[in-house]
């Protein structure tokens, strides 16, 4: 697989101190979140639990809703736009349109060939918006970074709250590393919860240092490469059609598929 990403390049103009100053506030609003670290959260998916079933901690974790597991078909590009609705409230929405464009390239690099879809910017037959909010969501547990989607043929939305951005770099583009994770239909480390609206299944073994754990031991490695390559090379080449008796389905975006859901294609 090779790695392809096209991003949206923007007028150049004079550099602004601080990219994402706000013309004004915002409200602060609760989820029920994983806790990654002191005062940051994930709200991509719902609280679960550390050690469901007593699975060990050493597993990749898969998106598996309504008893299938939904992966990308082979050769997808995600189409992408910014929300422009959502930057009207930044004084300088080019530079955080060129910030974030950057960020998002780096996130995808650092997957390097192991990531199974390209992306490319697109502003009409879109797959997913960029909204980058105004204000942060926050709960008793700590605020949300960013938001993310899993593979299926709808159309989605990647949010970035205003904390991330206070951020240190490194932290901004891990942010984005494993909110990637997601789209590409991973799920959190221990995400293998006693569910039943959102199951999980398990693929692969790893150390626990992942980029879909949290805190000191959330950081994208070599064997989260290895294990995500590894699985789609086997789901598109036939050999593998389920995971721990769960039958993968493979998805095509909104733009390819219309956004019907009887497109997709299951592996029997």
């Amino acid at each position: 697989m090779t790695l392809a990403i096209t991003l949206l390049r923007q007028e150049k103009a004079a550099p602004v101190a601080d990219p994402f100053e706000l013309i004004n506030g915002g409200d602060v609003a609760d989820d029920e979140v994983h806790v990654i670290r002191d005062d940051v959260v994930c709200t991509t998916e719902p609280k679960g639990h550390s050690t469901p079933k007593g699975a060990s901690l050493l597993e990749i974790v898969l998106h598996a809703p309504g008893g299938f597991i939904p992966l990308w078909a082979p050769n997808t590009t995600l189409r992408w736009r910014f929300q422009e609705a959502s930057l009207v409230r930044f004084v300088h929405p080019a530079a955080v349109k060129a910030e974030v464009e950057k960020l998002l390239g780096e996130a995808m690099l650092a997957w390097g060939d192991a990531a199974p879809i390209k992306l490319m910017q697109s502003d009409d037959a879109w797959d997913f918006e960029i909204v980058v909010r105004d204000s942060d969501s926050c709960s008793p547990q700590g605020c949300t970074l960013a938001r993310a989607f899993f593979p299926d043929a709808g159309r989605h939305e990647l949010v970035i709250f205003p904390k991330m951005f206070k951020e240190s770099r490194v932290e901004q583009v891990e942010t984005l590393i494993h909110e990637l994770g997601h789209i590409f239909g991973l799920r959190h480390f221990f995400a293998l919860v006693s569910e039943t609206a959102v199951p999980a299944v398990v693929f692969g073994t790893h150390s626990q240092f992942s980029i879909m754990n949290y805190g000191a031991d959330s950081r994208l490695n070599d064997a989260d490469r290895r294990d995500l390559k590894a699985l789609y090379t086997g789901v598109w080449s036939g050999q593998l059609k389920a995971i721990n008796g769960t039958p993968i389905r493979l998805v095509k975006p909104f733009h390819a598929s219309g956004a019907a859901p009887a497109a997709a294609v299951v592996l029997a």
